[in-house]
């Protein structure tokens, strides 16, 4: 669900950005203005970014191979960092620039007055559309999450992208419109290069936030809490499982989790008995998690004695040693003197 979600909010994303970036231009080239060059890179920028997204959607879908044995949905991770950096590069630096060239060499707009204002607003109800398709799929399952916690939260990386974008190009937009606006009233073009700063100041921000929380999904995060707790009570609902001795957790794509634990089993009979018992174990943390997709399991008999020593296994300390009494010796007769008569099976002499 969230990966056609995800698919609509950036097909409609990058049709209102193909259109506004088209009425962009032809009005700076119309004004000069530099608060409509550096939108009108902002959306040639942003309708590139749902490219990427669209590209690293199709190709997280590859099947896995030898090298690659767990698949390649984490590309979309790749994908959504590489939207960070053309975000903070083209869209941000590049508006900054021109803030800086603009505010050297400031002009007021004098031709085709009405063009950067008119296109302006037609671009806020065309970004409002697109930002308002974004809204809807992600409330599908965002749930009684806050924006704040889904867009860090999310393992799916194209819808926060995706409300990220829209809501810097609308209020982007409205700093192209305040710079205009006033530069329009006063004649002074310096007020149209305080528009250009803000909106790179905007997109350096928020191209910060995507690579910070896009480089924690490439590291590679756990399950939610919530799940972890499913995935323990799947375990651990049935007879097969005494305990988990350890569980670890990991995102191999958005829609695909990767299940690792050591787990207590009581004494079988017979390896059938242990392979019939995990696949039960695997067929509840499946019901419990569906995404929950690989999973290993590895049988083990606690000890008590082994978890004491951080090892969490049962071996070589499943039955504690006694430890030797004060004062005795090394443990060896007086017969060890002599290991060559017990190596070649002859009494001492």
């Amino acid at each position: 669900m969230s990966a056609n979600g995800g698919t609509k909010a950036i097909i409609a994303a990058l049709l209102a950005n193909v259109g506004i970036a088209v009425t962009k231009f032809i009005a700076f080239l119309l004004t000069g203005s530099s608060s409509m060059l550096a939108e009108s890179i902002h959306s040639v920028a942003d309708s590139g970014n749902q490219g990427l997204l669209l590209l690293g959607g199709k190709r997280a879908k590859r099947a896995a191979t030898p090298q690659h044995p767990f698949g390649y949905g984490r590309e979309r991770y790749v994908y959504a960092f590489i939207v960070s950096i053309v975000l903070f590069s083209l869209g941000g630096l590049f508006a900054l620039y021109e803030a800086y060239h603009k505010w050297h060499d400031a002009h007021g707009i004098h031709s085709w007055q009405w063009v950067p204002v008119t296109v302006l607003v037609a671009a806020i109800v065309m970004e409002g559309f697109s930002f308002r398709t974004a809204i809807k799929e992600s409330n599908l399952i965002r749930g009684k999450q806050t924006w704040v916690r889904f867009i860090r939260r999310a393992k799916a990386p194209e819808l926060p992208v995706v409300l990220l974008e829209d809501f810097g190009a609308l209020v982007g937009l409205v700093f192209a419109l305040f710079g205009v606006g006033m530069t329009l009233i006063t004649g002074n073009g310096r007020w149209d290069a305080a528009g250009t700063a803000m909106i790179g100041v905007l997109l350096v921000a928020i191209a910060i936030v995507l690579a910070i929380e896009t480089k924690s999904l490439l590291l590679g995060e756990g399950a939610e809490p919530t799940d972890v707790a499913a995935i323990e009570r799947a375990v651990t609902g049935g007879p097969e499982v005494e305990r988990i001795i350890h569980m670890k957790t990991l995102y191999l794509g958005p829609e695909e989790l990767l299940v690792a634990a050591k787990i207590g089993v009581p004494a079988c009979e017979t390896a059938e008995e242990v392979a019939r018992d995990i696949n039960a174990v695997e067929a509840r943390i499946r019901a419990a998690v569906p995404i929950a997709r690989v999973i290993y399991l590895e049988p083990d008999i606690y000890s008590a004695a082994a978890e004491r020593a951080g090892s969490g296994s049962a071996a070589a300390t499943a039955v504690p040693q006694p430890e030797p009494a004060a004062g005795a010796d090394d443990g060896h007769s007086s017969a060890d003197a002599h290991p060559s008569d017990e190596v070649a099976g002859r009494p001492g002499s």
